[in-house]
This record gives C-alpha cells, structure tokens and sequence, in this order.
C-alpha cells in the first residue's frame, strides 16, 4: 500500500496539491467502500454463489484490478449484469468449485484479448448509446432503490435486471409498496438521508468539506436504527433491513470461508464453454463500462481499453482462485467514485483494502448499517446519472443521436445492459445506413465563369446501397450541362458503383452532350482526372460578357466568399492554362489594405481581373495608365473602384485634415502627402472643426462617410482625366462601378446608382 502510494503521487499528471488530492481520493474511497459492501453480497445472493465469494471479488477488484488499470476513476467488483450468468453457469457445472476453474480460464481469456488489442471495438461504441447506457443505469438505480428505502427488502442489494431471480419485475415489485409493504422505520431513514444528499451538494462550504456526505449518512442512519430499536414495535430495523456481513468466530473460520477451483475438471467440455461466455460478456461489459465512465469523469482522461482487459483478467484469475465470482469494470461504484470527487485509482485500492479490513476485524459492526441510507445514496447517484439536462441535450442533437439513445435506455431497464446496448447500436447503424443511403453525395450547383457546373463531391465512403442515389443525381443532369464529379475525399467506392460512374462518363454522358469533369479518381480508381469546364476566363468568355454581367459575377462570388461555399478550383491548371496569356473580366482598384485582396472576397481565380492597389484607391496618372491598359489593351469589361471601412488611409487623412497638422512631419513618409491631398476633396468642409469632439463611434462612422465619397470621388474623376476610358463607355464596352467592403461582415455594397456607363453597356448588348 505504501509502495502504491509513493508510485501513484509521481506519476498522476497535471494532479491537484497532493494533500487536496489524497485528502479527496481517501474520502472517495470511504464513500464506495459503503456502497459496495452491500452490492457485493447482493451480486452473489442473486447469483446464487457464496456470500463471501461477493465480498472476495470486491476486494481483488479494489486492490487487484485497481493496481493494474490504467483508468484513474473506474471501480471493478461483482458486476449485475452477470448475475444471471453466473447462476446459470453454476447450474449447469453442478459445483461452485468447477465454476471457478472455469472463472480462471476466463481471466486467461481476457489477458490474451488484451494481448492482442482486442479492446480497440471501444472505440466503435456510438456517443448516444454509451450515454444512453449511463441513463439506463440511472434510472435502474432508481427504481431498485426505491423499495430498500422505503424498507421493503425482499430482493437482494445490487440485483439489477428486470426479471428478477423470486420472479417478480422491476415493476411488479415496486408495485407491492402500494399493499402496505413499507417499513416505517426504514423509511425515515431512507428520506432522511436523501434530503442530507442532496441539501449537501447544494450548499457550497458543506460541498467542500472534508467530512464526506455519505459518511454522514450512514453514521446517521445507524445511530437513527438504534433510536427506533429502542422505540420498538414498528419502528424496529430487524436485520433484514440491516447490511449482513459473515461473521466468522475465529480466525481459522475465516479462511474456511475460501473456496478452490476444482483441478480434476479441467478436460470438462463445459467448462471451457462456461470460461468464454464469462470472458466475452464480461470484457464486453467491461468495455462498455469503461466508455461510459470516461464520459463522466470531470478530466475528461482516456482509459487504455487493452491494459484494462489485461488487468480484468487477471483480477478474474484471481477471484477463480480464491473462491470469488466474475468482476468487471462497475458503472454503479465508478459513478459513486466520481461523485464522491475521486481524482485518482487510490481512492479504488483504497476501498480494497477497507474491505479487508472491515471484513476481517469488524463485520458485527457493519451489520448495523440500514440498507436504506445506503440505498439513498444509489439513488441520488442515480439521478445524476439520468440527469434532465442529459436527456435535453440528446434531444436538441436531433433523431440520430435521440432515438439511439432512449431505444439504448429503455432496452437495458427492460432487459440487461448488452442486450440493451446491442439494440442501440442496432438503431444506430440503421440511422447510418439511413443517412449514407441518402447523403452519398453532397450536390451543389456552382456558378463558374463558363456556366453552371453540377458539382457532385462523394462521401468518404460508398457503398451499393448509394448507387440509386447517384444514378439519380446524375440523370437530373441537362443535355449540354456541365457535371463535376469529386472523389477528393473518397477512401473507397464499391465496384458497382465505380461500374455505373464509368458507363455514365464513357457512353452515357456524350449521348446527352453532358460534359463530365473528374477529380480524384486517377490516384486509386483508375478514372483519369480531368476538366472540362473553364474555371478561368478565356478570350472568348471575356468577349462574350457585358459589364453588368461581370458586376453580377463579383456580386455572386462575395455571396460565395460570405457563406463560405467557395468553388472547388484547380490551381494547378489554372496556372498551367493562364500561362500562355491573361483575359481578365475587371479592373479592381482597391486600397492597400492586407484585410480587402480582391480576388479572394470575390472569390476568383487565376487570370480573372486585374488588381491595382493603392492607399486610399486613389486615382493617379499612373493608376489611370494601367486601367487603360487593362481596358483598351486586355479587353477587360468593367471598372471597380473598391474603398472599404476602417480605413487606415482615410482615418489618417481626416485625422491630419482636422488638426491642421504637416503629413511628412507627423509620419515620417516623404511621399504620403500625396495621396492625403487627394482624400481631401471628399472631406467636408464643415464637419472639420467638430471632428474631434465626437465619440469614438461616431468618428468611425464619418471616417467611412469619407470613405465611400472618396470611392464616388474616383468613379467621377476617372472618365474626366482619361479619354481612353472615356470612349470606351461611350461605345459600351466599359462601365465604372464604385463598392465599398465592410472588413467587420465582409460584404460588398456595389454603388451601382452612381455608375457610369452600366445602362448604356446594357443597351449596347440589346
């Protein structure tokens, strides 16, 4: 234990203040230590095993299994959900001591399955049904805790499944409480201790204290039977509504209570038969439990799957040794360890060895511990584990993730956690086969250049069941239309698939004058890639356009920028294609800026506008040289001057402009004067002198107010100091537009009523 200590304090990563930590871990311990006292010998009462056998499988998981594991809050002991397992498997073997023959071959089970990583399948368990199965287990500790509170202790602590061993239900049994089976006494108790609960958890300084809750309760709840001993009649607790340890008289009786596997049965058929069902359902089990406890543990660790089915396996081996029965990872205890604030596997070791201890040198006093106190602390852990907000939260992630997760829930509280989880994961693969049957493929119509292209981009994997999706998704494709088919992220297409893709594109398509562009098919399904549309402009494009049309492809591609659904481009053949010359749609003159590059919040490619960037978009004699080359010589169709808001350019003008102050003098920059003067002819006069008193909010607004004349500005003087361009408008060929892009929302606002030439371009083109 002391070697266990100073190993686990060096090696707990990002841990709290090690007194806090073990302060903590000690009272956790304490707390499932009660808990799993009467769950122990409830497990093997309804297993039909030994009394003792329960108690000898809480301790080796305490200590044994605890030592091993990786995971710093799971508990192991008995676990319910093999009760039913065990009493059949005992049965069957005629003899407890074959049946722990058959329990050690179980755990040589489990240690190879580590071994040979089988517990990777963990990571195949669905979120919905892993929280689905932490539910259920909250609301079975509720309903069997309700009768031991309320004193009616007819079936065993710790028996969990629905069909219970003297043949009554869940149900049923809570249903005999309404014909009078309350006992009084136990009731006081049972409510009692969950009023000190929960008034517990909710009161801050008490939740911090050191003293745990359910020590409380339980101290309580003995002092309170000894009270209504005394009162006597109805009030009395009579011991089967007390916690019933084994009592040896003498050392030597103690160790009688150990049982041995029976060695002469090892060339038993069914012993073998009985060795892999325990080890499959337990290590299932143990896997499933381990998941779930994960998802509740506030550090949020991850339990290694393997090493815990190694350690389970040997914590089995052990118990077929000793006389013990099957342990698994324990949802129940682990929950009470979180909840108790264990942050460690010492506060696991610990109730171990509390075990021992109390088992071997004072069971006569824990057999004055009411089951109903007990009971209430199962049951408030219940409600944390089937919290409201849990079952919310499943509801508002939609259908897939609900109806998995209350199929999971109501099929554990009517039958047994793996059947239950089976039918979960069953509902669960139908939502998926449901959701790939519809969504192979993600169809979106894209508005390049050339047209629109149907962009078919496949799912990472497809399967036959997707083939009439696509087939038709491909035939809702018009005669002479353009169809992207994209298998970038595709890891696998079923060769039927792959069959019906190849006849479209070789017989199909052409028929109907269909052009196919393929990507991502040449690496791996031998479809070579290519494209069949322009994704940048070519010389019979730019001729095609008018300049309201070029408007209408920026507007569309800052829609596109905005919502994110950019087109899919190939760079490379973009660059390969627009090496040999350049065709551009539009002149953008735009602001220096590094938060406004135009071709990307209008979404464009390679070769599709020339950019001129200057502070402040200002028109200079150099600017209007290359807009006119742009236009006259390149054939560019439209003339975008862009000013944007939040301008460091416009702010520097006005700010400068207002205090009467030199520009050189102020920033250093020789040249900077330049371009000042010319953002002046858009500051008004008379707001000059009253700048400086506005708020900081309502300068920001004016400074944009400048802004967007300064754009207005520009469109005006362009026309007037070039007659290249001047012409041009004239004819119809070009029109100038002013814009100004928001760099808060990134949208455009095209000044498209103070244009020039945009109605004389369109009457051109009619």
């Amino acid at each position: 234990m002391a070697w266990y200590l100073m190993n686990q304090m060096k090696t707990q990563s990002a841990a709290p203040p090690t007194g806090l930590s073990l302060l903590k871990d000690l009272n956790a311990g304490l707390v499932v230590f009660l808990v799993a006292l009467p769950l122990c010998l409830g497990v093997a009462l309804a297993s039909n095993a030994p009394l003792f056998s329960g108690l000898l499988a809480g301790i080796v998981g305490g200590i044994v299994v605890g030592a091993l594991s990786g995971s710093q809050s799971s508990v192991s002991g008995p676990a319910a959900g093999l009760t039913a397992i065990v009493a059949a498997q005992i049965t069957s073997l005629k003899a407890f001591e074959t049946f722990l023959l058959a329990l050690v071959l179980a755990g040589v089970i489990q240690i190879v399955l580590g071994s040979i990583r089988a517990g990777a399948v963990s990571a195949f368990f669905p979120s919905s049904v892993i929280k689905g199965l932490l539910a259920a287990i909250g609301v079975i500790l509720i309903l069997k805790q309700i009768p031991h509170i309320l004193g009616h202790d007819s079936d065993p602590e710790g028996e969990m499944s629905f069909e219970q061993p003297d043949h009554e239900n869940t149900f049923t049994e809570l249903s005999r409480l309404f014909f009078g089976e309350v006992h009084q006494g136990a009731l006081v108790i049972g409510l009692v201790s969950i009023a000190i609960l929960v008034l517990w958890d909710r009161n801050k300084k008490l939740k911090k204290s050191p003293i745990p809750s359910a020590l409380v309760v339980v101290v309580l709840g003995v002092l309170m039977s000894e009270v209504m001993r005394r009162m006597g009649g109805a009030w009395t607790i009579e011991s089967s509504h007390l916690v019933e340890v084994p009592v040896a008289d003498k050392w030597q009786d103690l160790i009688g209570f150990l049982r041995f596997p029976d060695w002469s049965q090892i060339q038993n058929p069914a012993v073998y038969t009985a060795a892999l069902t325990i080890a499959a359902v337990a290590s299932l089990e143990t896997l499933l439990n381990l998941e779930a406890i994960d998802k509740i543990d506030p550090q949020q660790r991850v339990s290694p799957p393997n090493r815990e089915l190694i350690a389970q396996g040997i914590g089995n081996m052990a118990c077929g040794l000793i006389g013990g029965i099957p342990i698994t990872s324990v949802i129940v205890r682990s929950s009470v360890n979180i909840n108790a604030g264990g942050r460690t596997k010492l506060s696991t070791v610990f109730h171990g060895f509390l075990l021992v201890f109390c088992v071997a040198l004072l069971p006569t006093y824990l057999n004055y511990i009411p089951l109903s106190c007990l009971a209430a602390i199962l049951f408030v852990t219940g409600f944390k584990l089937a919290s409201p907000k849990l079952i919310m939260q499943m509801y508002r992630e939609g259908l897939p993730q609900w109806f998995p997760f209350v199929a999971t829930l109501v099929a554990i509280v009517f039958t047994d956690l793996i059947v239950g989880v089976v039918i979960g994961l069953g509902i669960s693969v139908a939502f998926i086969l449901r959701s790939n049957m519809r969504r192979p493929i993600n169809q979106v119509v894209e508005k390049h250049i050339s047209g629109e292209v149907m962009h078919l981009k496949l799912a990472n994997q497809v399967s036959f069941l997707n083939r009439a999706v696509l087939d038709d998704a491909l035939n809702q494709a018009k005669p002479g239309s353009d169809i992207l088919l994209d298998a970038e992220s595709t890891d696998y297409i079923d060769p039927d698939v792959l069959s019906l893709i190849r006849d479209y594109i070789y017989h199909v398509a052409p028929i109907r004058g269909i052009r196919v562009s393929t990507r991502g098919f040449e690496r791996q399904f031998g479809i070579p890639d290519k494209t069949q549309y322009a994704e940048y402009t070519t010389r019979q494009l730019q001729q095609k356009l008018n300049p309201s049309e070029v408007l209408e492809i920026l507007r569309e591609g800052n829609q596109r920028f905005r919502s994110g659904n950019r087109l899919t481009r190939d760079w490379s053949r973009q660059m390969i294609g627009t090496a040999v010359g350049q065709n551009p749609l539009a002149v953008v003159i735009s602001c220096i800026d590094s938060r406004s590059p135009a071709e990307i919040i209008f979404d464009l490619g390679l070769g599709d506008i020339f950019t001129i960037r200057i502070a402040g978009n200002v028109v200079r004699a150099k600017v209007l040289g290359s807009m006119e080359y742009g236009c006259k010589v390149a054939g560019a169709k439209l003339i975008l001057v862009m000013g944007h808001t939040k301008c460091g350019a416009v702010t520097a003008s006005v700010g400068l402009t207002c205090d009467g102050k030199n520009t050189e003098t102020e920033t250093g920059c020789e040249h900077l004067d330049l371009i000042v003067q010319e953002i002046r002819h858009s500051i008004p006069v008379s707001s000059i002198s009253r700048f400086r008193s506005l708020d900081a909010v309502a300068q920001e607004t004016f400074v944009n107010e400048v802004a967007r004349e300064n754009v207005l500005y520009a469109v005006q003087l362009i026309p007037k100091q070039s007659s290249t361009i001047r012409a041009l408008i004239a004819e119809g060929k070009v029109a100038i537009v002013g814009a100004m892009y928001d760099v808060s929302t990134g949208e455009i606002e095209f000044l498209t009523e103070h244009a020039i030439g945009l109605e004389s371009a369109i009457k051109e083109l009619a």
